[in-house]
């Protein structure tokens, strides 16, 4: 059945992780203890201070402190690196490196399992780097509501496979890694920063601002931050149409990735 041959590329590779599971843990709270320390909590004294006096939080963040404001966009923003991250050479080591992908297709695992498989693995890695974030968030301090920043993981990880699942296809299609650091150089890292992460668009020149309303991950954390503040029943159209654009590049980008691999391992 295709639901068995899934899971056992699922169960592969949580073996393969289990060799990396401490040193990974270890880094992905590390991160965010990075990021909230150094930009929510000694740049938002800066930005907080800004404030107009005697005001309750900074009114151009929505009356909420810089930190409070940072920890769900740079949820959904870390999700999204680490996405890119897992779909990039762990792709092409299944094709080329070690060539697992290719063993596996020998069995009645076909490529299809292969890519679902691999992108169900990449999903429970994303819960997992978002959860972890989500509790240094709560040990910060920095969430208006637990229940409300739990709710916006399964936010974070759509964001972050609207952007695994395309990687995946378009790695599927590379001979070696060399297009790779053209992807963080040129799409992950400047969205990360232009996105709505750190400040609001507003500021930023009308090009960029078109680019990044035209980004997933703009969606992601917009639809994240509305979230994690509940304020998504004052707008809920704009929450489902932030939501139709993550879905529309999560699935498209699955099937692109079945297809891709299919063409790919099916000679």
């Amino acid at each position: 059945m295709a639901a068995s041959s899934i899971a056992r590329v699922f169960e592969h590779q949580a073996l393969v992780y289990r060799r990396t599971l401490r040193g990974s843990l270890f880094s992905s709270f590390l991160n965010p203890v990075l990021y909230l320390a150094a930009m929510g909590v000694g740049l938002g004294m800066f930005v907080d201070r800004a404030a107009a006096a005697g005001a309750a939080g900074n009114p151009a963040l929505g009356g909420v402190t810089y930190l409070q404001y940072l920890a769900p966009g740079l949820l959904a923003a870390t999700v999204m690196q680490s996405a890119a991250l897992e779909s990039t050479h762990p792709i092409m080591g299944g094709i080329v490196y070690h060539r697992i992908y290719y063993a596996m297709i020998a069995t009645p695992i076909s490529a299809r399992d292969i890519a679902l498989g691999t992108l169900a693995w990449i999903t429970a890695r994303l819960t997992m780097i978002a959860v972890i974030f989500a509790v240094v968030v709560l040990a910060f301090g920095a969430a208006p509501s637990a229940g409300l920043l739990l709710a916006a993981i399964p936010v974070a990880v759509l964001t972050g496979m609207a952007f695994a699942a395309p990687i995946v296809a378009f790695a599927a299609t590379q001979r070696n890694g060399e297009a790779f650091p053209a992807v963080f150089r040129f799409i992950t890292t400047p969205l990360f920063l232009l996105s709505g992460t750190f400040f609001p668009l507003d500021g930023l020149p009308a090009p960029v601002q078109a680019a990044a309303w035209l980004s997933p991950l703009w969606h992601g954390i917009a639809l994240a931050r509305s979230i994690a503040f509940g304020a998504v029943g004052s707008n809920p159209g704009l929450a489902l149409d932030h939501l139709a654009v993550l879905l529309l590049f999560a699935g498209g980008g699955t099937w692109l990735a079945v297809r891709n691999l299919q063409r790919r391992l099916v000679k």
